[in-house]
């Protein structure tokens, strides 16, 4: 039973607004003594798809860990959850593989709640919803079109009953610390005491297994990383030569995360027309695109009671490779 869709406050992915922040993120990136880009740019449609094809790699371990965990700890989750009336809202509307274990764990349960998907794109708002009309027919949903932290306030205003939201594979990981306690701070505001959390953390393991997790053998990663440059030649009128730089990914011992880079193969200079600006590259410089922080369950403890949450449920893969860690908004 797909209910209308409630948006807050709605966006469009496509505007001149959306275009503009764009290009002034990608000025002021390319302008520090340290080149950097937003990953968040990386996902147009092609970039998604490309990350769709990383999620099937066999080097890429988060996402069948969290199947695994879904699979192997449904009851569980489902008992963690409660008995009375709940919403499910997953932030950011992907593919739904991992939340159908889930859901179909609660219909089996004969449990109270209804699906909110929440995403400021809504056409991927649409198409989840759709996918799980089809799945689901007798499943409760009401989509969100808003950004996150608009989108929960709205529905924490309603006050009809508690909010359980997903927040899922390892995308907290691609915050820096800063943006971290800024997201779990703004989260917090936005939600009603007793409301839950449960969060996908990929765990600090051996070095050799997250090396070959962000440089597969077929390329994929290397490809979906490069996006972002392909991005900003065909919206932003760059000059990138895509041959003229090189994916190069390590493991920084300090930060704790997998460091991507696009490298710059010799001496040359880039114009991005919509900026009327060109930028000079050295033979070996990089451009800093993402960052992939890995936690342990002490880092993870931490941040719960630093933003105002407290650990209520740790479910982990059969590996321990990934975490899945459910927090209540104290």
């Amino acid at each position: 039973m797909k209910r209308p869709l409630s948006a807050p406050r709605e966006k469009d992915d496509a505007s001149e607004d959306s275009l503009q922040t764009f290009a002034e993120d990608v000025y002021h990136g390319l302008s520090q003594p340290a080149k950097r880009l937003p990953c968040k740019y990386i996902y147009d449609a092609k970039g998604s798809e490309l990350f769709s094809r990383i999620m099937e790699l066999p080097e890429y371990y988060p996402t069948w860990c969290e199947k695994e965990i879904f699979k192997i700890h449904r009851s569980e989750l489902a008992e963690a959850f409660g008995h009375t009336a709940f919403n499910v809202v997953e932030l950011g509307a992907g593919d739904g593989q991992k939340t159908c274990i889930l859901i179909e764990t609660l219909l089996d349960r004969q449990c109270d709640f209804t699906y909110v998907p929440l995403d400021i794109s809504e056409a991927a708002v649409n198409g989840l919803a759709d996918r799980f009309t089809c799945k689901y027919p007798t499943l409760p949903i009401n989509g969100i079109i808003s950004d996150y932290f608009d989108g929960l306030k709205w529905l924490s205003d309603q006050n009809h009953c508690r909010n359980v939201i997903l927040f899922l594979g390892s995308t907290i990981g691609n915050f820096t610390p800063r943006g971290r306690d800024h997201f779990f701070q703004n989260l917090r505001r936005s939600i009603n005491t007793g409301d839950m959390i449960l969060i996908g953390f990929d765990m600090v393991k051996d070095i050799k297994i997250l090396i070959r997790a962000y440089n597969d053998a077929r390329g994929v990663t290397a490809a979906f990383n490069r996006n972002i440059l392909k991005r900003i030649n065909r919206e932003l009128d760059g000059d990138f030569d895509l041959d003229g730089f090189r994916y190069y990914s390590t493991w920084d011992v300090t930060a704790g995360a997998i460091q991507s880079y696009q490298v710059s193969c010799r001496r040359q200079r880039v114009r991005i027309g919509k900026l009327d600006r060109s930028f000079d590259f050295q033979p070996w410089e990089p451009i800093h695109i993402e960052s992939s922080h890995k936690f342990t369950p002490e880092q993870i403890a931490g941040m719960a009671s630093e933003n105002g949450f407290k650990v209520v449920g740790r479910f982990f893969d059969s590996r321990r490779y990934f975490l899945d860690s459910l927090w209540q908004a104290c």
